[in-house]
């Protein structure tokens, strides 16, 4: 499946603080802690817990999450499908980083040792 320029433009517009609280209960669900879902996010993005906290509160988009994140440079070697789309061939740029956030949340949620999720 190939995202389409409206899918782009919705995820653009999503708001981290909305989609947050479901990956807590996606990895704490399957027996993981929100502090291993914050490492995730910190390896991924640069940002600690009280910065994660403080885009939670002002209810950044994704947009503005990734344009302030440093992205990790190992980051490229996040593949496979996620949500039906195959990250590699997703061509717009900040829906690739979000899938990218969602592929790591689902490797967590499904048990993958942490070592293999941080791509180390």
């Amino acid at each position: 499946m190939k995202p389409t320029p409206e899918h782009n433009e919705r995820i653009a517009t999503m708001t981290f603080a909305s989609v947050y609280p479901h990956y807590v209960t996606k990895v704490e669900k399957k027996g993981r802690t929100e502090d291993e879902l914050q490492q995730v996010i910190e390896w991924l993005t640069g940002f600690d817990k009280s910065k994660v906290i403080t885009l939670i509160n002002e209810k950044v988009t994704f947009k503005t999450f990734f344009q302030n994140a440093h992205l990790n440079p190992n980051a490229h070697l996040i593949k496979g499908v996620i949500c039906g789309y195959r990250i590699e061939d997703i061509e717009n740029t900040l829906t690739k980083q979000v899938r990218y956030l969602d592929k790591l949340v689902d490797e967590l949620a499904k048990g993958r040792k942490m070592d293999k999720i941080l791509r180390q």
